[in-house]
């Protein structure tokens, strides 16, 4: 399997041979890299694989995963080619390392929670469970792609009440969104604007370490 995107690799802790182990894989914001995601792990990655992914295009100071065409409006061809691109991610990282197939997280910030949310409603039941920071759903990912079954997902969707960047109301309805669908979604808004608090850190590394029971 050929793999097109950059990523930094955590591993899990004394590895032992034939065994195979959880994996987070990491979606940054745009403007951003694979290195900023990597510190709202901490507590999460014990015994796990890490990928945090580089998008694809220049956008700087860092990268992007997809442009835009308007407010929450992704480019479709460019978002497109990012969940195809992300899809065969996972493929190459099964193939690649040791990694249990039933045990597939995804987590992202802005456009990688709007990237996280879309490959759980794309994916099924191949992800466990994802964490979704300060994004939304596009509307032609809910009308037009291949939605699974996502009853057996677990979702923690958080936004800012005060977000600057894309609108509080826009994270509650993808988490009804998700619900509607029957997943276990969690939903938790915090008075902050466009970006991670503390509190919102320990909320959700509370929630992995429930759902993991690790």
């Amino acid at each position: 399997m050929e793999n097109q995107l950059v990523y930094e690799l955590r591993r899990p802790e004394n590895m032992e041979p034939g065994k195979k182990y959880p994996a987070i894989f990491l979606l940054h914001g745009m403007g951003s890299n694979e290195q900023n995601m990597m510190p709202l792990v901490s507590g999460m990655d014990k015994n796990r694989f890490v990928f945090s992914i580089r998008g694809p295009i220049q956008q700087p100071p860092g990268y992007a995963f997809f442009t835009i065409q308007g407010f929450g409006n992704p480019h479709r061809d460019a978002f497109d080619s990012a969940i195809h691109k992300l899809e065969n991610f996972i493929d190459y990282a099964i193939e690649k390392y040791p990694v249990d197939t039933n045990e597939i997280f995804f987590m992202g910030f802005s456009q990688g929670a709007i990237l996280s949310m879309t490959l759980g409603l794309k994916l099924g039941t191949r992800i466990k469970g994802i964490i979704a920071l300060s994004g939304y759903i596009p509307a032609f990912v809910k009308e037009e792609y291949d939605i699974q079954t996502i009853d057996q997902v677990a979702a923690f969707i958080s936004h800012g009440e005060h977000d600057q960047v894309l609108p509080f109301e826009w994270g509650v309805a993808a988490e009804a969104f998700y619900k509607q669908h029957g997943a276990d979604s969690t939903f938790i808004g915090y008075p902050q604007g466009h970006t991670v608090s503390n509190e919102n850190y320990n909320d959700f590394t509370v929630w992995f370490k429930n759902l993991t029971n690790k």
